[in-house]
């Protein structure tokens, strides 16, 4: 089975578009021409690293999505494979898409075709840095692993003994895997090399910051208005863990 594609979005439930549109850019995102492919109202805006979908609809929320060209073709390998789907739409008409749940209830979510187009221009990082990972809560991250490992197969670091942290390569996303009690929701961590700088500007936006997240040492927690968590550290939080070559076997981690 081949993986879950490529990585497209974090795709966020957003009541007012207009004010998660303002924040992001405050801090320093691009918005993004997306296609006229929704019913719903909807806006995406980036910072080069990751690009964060604004959905105003019902939803199950956040949703990780991948483009993946085949997806019938591949939701009958992942059901093959013993792959369970919330929602499975494979219409030549309609806009097909499946979507499912991880172990530990975090939402993914699979379309045939991007919903937004590439920026014209290279994207600048925001003012929160360079976004390292997308951190899942889970309860144990090695059984987490056995759900991500067939569609993510690519293990890229993890926390050496106890394992309670681990990334896997999604589709050209870190996806980490965090057993920490401190992270309440899947979110977004970024290494901040300019703290002044994001200091000035969240002082003069009047955003609000946590400066005692928890999570594995960030220096502060921004939080969207839609509800996003944005954690920023000095470093990545795994820069001297125990390196796992790339393209690690899925029969590592084989579903139950």
């Amino acid at each position: 089975m081949s993986g879950a594609g490529r990585f497209l979005e974090f795709g966020v439930r957003a009541p007012d578009i207009l004010e998660s549109l303002g924040f992001y850019k405050l801090l320093g995102f691009t918005e993004l021409e997306t296609g006229d492919v929704y019913d719903h109202k909807y806006a995406v805006v980036s910072d080069g690293d990751v690009s964060i979908g604004l959905h105003d609809c019902e939803m199950d929320s956040p949703q990780i999505t991948f483009v993946q060209p085949e997806l019938a073709k591949h939701a009958r390998s992942m059901s093959d494979h013993g792959f369970d789907f919330e929602r499975l739409v494979l219409e030549e008409d309609l806009f097909n898409q499946l979507e499912l749940k991880d172990r530990d209830g975090n939402a993914v979510r699979m379309i045939e075709a991007r919903t937004f187009f590439p920026a014209v221009e290279e994207e600048q990082h925001s003012a929160c840095g360079e976004c390292f990972e997308l951190s899942l809560p889970v309860r144990e991250a090695v059984r987490a692993a056995r759900f991500w490992a067939p569609i993510a197969p690519n293990v890229l670091e993890l926390r050496e003994e106890p394992t309670t942290h681990m990334r896997f390569d999604a589709g050209g996303m870190p996806l980490g895997l965090s057993e920490s009690i401190a992270l309440e929701a899947p979110s977004l961590s970024f290494r901040c090399a300019d703290r002044e700088g994001l200091d000035a500007i969240v002082e003069r936006a009047g955003i609000a910051i946590d400066t005692f997240p928890g999570f594995e040492g960030a220096f502060a927690r921004i939080l969207a208005p839609e509800g996003t968590a944005l954690y920023l550290f000095d470093e990545d939080f795994l820069g001297e863990a125990y390196e796992v070559e790339e393209g690690g076997d899925p029969a590592d981690f084989p579903i139950e």
